[in-house]
């Protein structure tokens, strides 16, 4: 069980899945997640969010609770897709488009709008390599608005993600954010390489 911490839906709590298919983000590195985006941003009101390997949903609907405008979550799961539409309901949040696909698959697709904020949050197992792949889609096929943040969270064992073109890491201690065993690495699309229209 885990909670929404602060926005419309603050302290609502949260079904997550059973066992060992997801690693829920902890309530204090999420917590630490959303001071970053929102000292970037300002605020989150009326920016669109994309929750990447959603898990339980949690990011993206404390995203909209916060004020996103529009929040969708990709999770290949089908069970845990299920679940966040559950969750997305319980806390009377309407917009939530739930995708039960791979990432990989929704990204090498078009994208119907560009997003400003992206979270990532791949397995821990999912290779370097293939998170690279993934993170040049969202370049490549206009999921990105120009200066778009790009937020990827990884085991503190893991590299900094080999930022495809379009994805420019942020400058000094904004670049990386250290959580006990979780790092939060954070990029922002160049408005030259977006491709979004």
């Amino acid at each position: 069980m885990t909670r929404i911490i602060a926005g419309r839906a603050g302290g609502r709590r949260l079904q997550t899945p059973q066992g060992d298919r997801t690693r829920p983000t902890s309530d204090r590195v999420r917590e630490a997640l959303f001071s970053a985006l929102e000292a970037w941003a300002g605020s989150l009101h009326d920016l669109r969010f994309l929750d990447l390997y959603a898990g339980s949903g949690a990011i993206g609907l404390e995203a909209w609770s916060r004020g996103a405008a529009a929040v969708t979550l990709v999770e290949a799961d089908r069970r845990t897709a299920d679940l966040i539409r559950a969750n997305a309901s319980s806390i009377d949040c309407d917009i939530a488009e739930v995708v039960a696909r791979s990432v990989a698959a929704v990204l090498a697709e078009p994208a119907r709008a560009p997003y400003d904020l992206v979270f990532a949050d791949p397995p821990y197992p999912l290779s370097d390599e293939a998170v690279t792949t993934d993170l040049a889609l969202l370049a490549e096929h206009a999921w990105l608005a120009d200066g778009a943040l790009v937020v990827v969270e990884r085991s503190r064992r893991s590299p900094e993600p080999a930022w495809p073109a379009g994805l420019e890491p942020l400058a000094g201690k904004r670049r990386l954010k250290k959580y006990g065993e979780t790092n939060l690495w954070l990029a922002e699309a160049s408005a030259t390489d977006s491709l979004a229209p």
